[in-house]
């Protein structure tokens, strides 16, 4: 088992940091899984002894997992979220990539795009002098840089760890102010024209670099200044200096310099409105831990983003989000950020169902071979770009995404599906975690072929809904899954807690610290309590399955259960209906 000390004085020190006044131990964890599919157990071993080399001593205070696979900084887009996953095998490493950018928020309120370590910010030429987009901050061993946002995968991680880490009210406290203040310089800022919805102002805002979207409306690469594109303001981009410096993607590609009236952000974004919408809907989730009055203001606010979206940017026709250039112009390509907006929930349930119906599962736009590339495989501005391309190619971060956002949604069995054609791929591939993939042939590309953290992440959370279990810590939930077809025994570690389930012959029995709770028959996903007492039961196959649940010394039932469909388990009494999610 993988894991760190409970009484581990480095993660006291830095709950200290954080503002927590007595600090304390954190739970261990670790991860076991043990399969006689030889594939399957290669790829789970490769990606977890491949993880674990992304486990770097940042700073002289902080270990931190970093992306890996040619990207050794830690980006807000991906690092808090990778980071909350891996707490299921180490927390004082989850937990500090949550810490470093709090470390790191601007006076303003404004949270860094990226964080890079003392070594590595001198290695760049930074000084503290403090280049332009950087903040030198000596005491913590980092530079924070301020150049985008480079999405925004942090504040539902970022709480979660409160919760994986024992519930440091100090923490909490200081995750609350830091959002609060994040959210009001977005408002402030990003709606420059006044009319409601939050904006892109270059490429790296959403992350999503070398876009065919962005560049072929001559949206600059990085802009660290604090007014948007297309002011008076704007840096000349016909000066080469500046091309360089601002549109270095632009000049990547072979573009010629745009002129400054045809440069076409800020963009009203469905991102960036998301990135409000999740921090709204989190400081709702803390102000209620806290007890501070505030949760129904934050219900509000959140709710008041989500209704200025459908309103501007949601297309019922279409079934779909689409941004809007700086001319109120509708940018027409379909792209997988809808997909991002369920992964911060702003979408409705109608909204998510409409995506996934018409567009996630259609062979001629998501559903290729390969799933989910990041631009409809039948748009003009697909391309099949190798390297770093948010322009086609399927990338780990969407499959890393792609679970939380369907789960979002009760549309687990889907999940099931994008594991069934990813594991698979990446098997073939030799147990290599590349970047992106071909969306017809799999086919690995990136800066390196191998080591990137979001893939290899993506890869052990689509083996556990599958093969294993997860735990819901936010929720206070354990899911037991186990597909048709495998042999397997999977164990999770918390604390006080082990829990194991074993199946054979499609025989599955949940244990808690050795002791059996219930069995179930293999092809669905019991959710139970930590204590291990079922509380439902949900179809995650894509056809409809009859199962047995029995508990230890008591009810025994057989389960009748559609795709996204769930049945509540009342004991003796029989199972009940509890929802039901379309599936295709």
């Amino acid at each position: 088992m993988a894991g760190v000390s409970a009484a581990c004085v480095a993660c006291a020190a830095l709950l200290a940091a954080a503002g927590a006044a007595d600090g304390g131990g954190v739970p261990r964890t670790g991860v076991a899984f043990r399969t006689a599919d030889a594939g399957l157990q290669g790829l789970f071993d490769a990606a977890e002894a491949k993880c674990a080399s992304n486990v770097v001593q940042f700073t002289s205070s902080m270990r931190i997992l970093v992306e890996g696979g040619g990207y050794n900084n830690a980006w807000i887009e991906t690092q808090p979220m990778g980071g909350e996953m891996y707490a299921k095998r180490d927390i004082e490493v989850a937990l500090n990539n949550q810490v470093i950018f709090l470390h790191g928020q601007r006076a303003d309120g404004r949270l860094p795009g990226m964080v890079v370590s003392t070594a590595a910010a001198l290695k760049r030429g930074c000084d503290t002098n403090a280049p332009e987009g950087y903040v030198w901050l000596p005491a913590h061993g980092i530079a924070a840089d301020f150049e985008m946002f480079q999405g925004y995968c942090f504040p539902d991680p970022a709480w979660r760890m409160y919760v994986w880490a024992g519930r440091d009210r100090d923490y909490l406290l200081r995750l609350y102010k830091a959002l609060e203040a994040h959210d009001a310089y977005l408002w402030r800022t990003r709606d420059s024209n006044g009319d409601g919805i939050l904006e892109t102002w270059c490429v790296w805002d959403t992350g999503e670099d070398n876009s065919s979207r962005l560049l072929t409306r001559n949206a600059p690469t990085r802009w660290p200044f604090e007014f948007p594109p297309g002011d008076p303001r704007t840096p000349d981009p016909q000066d080469p200096a500046n091309m360089k410096r601002y549109w270095g993607e632009h000049a990547h590609a072979k573009l010629p310099p745009p002129r400054r009236e045809d440069v076409l952000v800020p963009f009203a974004s469905m991102d960036v409105m998301a990135y409000s919408y999740e921090g709204r809907a989190t400081l709702a989730r803390i102000a209620r831990e806290l007890d501070n009055g505030r949760e129904e203001h934050w219900l509000r606010e959140a709710a008041e983003v989500r209704r200025r979206l459908i309103e501007r940017l949601w297309d019922p026709a279409r079934h779909a989000c689409f941004d809007r250039d700086r001319t109120g112009r509708r940018l027409d390509e379909l792209i997988h950020n809808n997909l991002r907006c369920m992964w911060y929930g702003v979408f409705t349930q109608e909204m998510a169902d409409a995506f996934i119906r018409h567009h996630l599962l259609n062979p001629d736009e998501f559903w290729t071979p390969v799933p989910l590339p990041s631009i409809a495989v039948r748009d003009p501005l697909y391309r099949n770009d190798e390297g770093n391309s948010w322009s086609g190619q399927p990338q780990g971060l969407t499959y890393q995404r792609a679970i939380r956002a369907l789960e979002n949604y009760g549309h687990v069995a889907e999940v099931t599906l994008v594991g069934r054609k990813l594991l698979p791929v990446l098997i073939r591939n030799g147990f290599k975690f590349a970047q992106q993939l071909d969306a017809q042939t799999g086919r690995p590309s990136g800066p390196k072929d191998d080591g990137y953290g979001p893939m290899m992440l993506a890869a052990l959370e689509y083996i556990s809904r599958m093969h294993g279990i997860h735990v819901d810590v936010a929720a206070g939930r354990v899911w037991w899954s186990a597909v048709d077809g495998t042999d397997f025994t999977y164990t999770q570690r918390w604390g006080d807690r082990e829990w194991t389930l074993v199946c054979e012959a499609g025989r599955c029995s949940a244990r808690l610290n050795g002791r059996e709770r219930f069995t179930f028959t293999a092809g669905v996903r019991v959710v139970t309590g930590l204590d291990g007492e079922p509380i439902e039961v949900a179809g995650i196959e894509a056809e409809k399955r009859t199962v047995r649940v029995a508990v230890a010394g008591g009810a025994d039932h057989a389960v009748a259960l559609g795709p996204n469909e769930a049945m509540r388990w009342n004991g003796a009494d029989a199972p009940s209906p509890l929802r039901a999610v379309p599936f295709r």
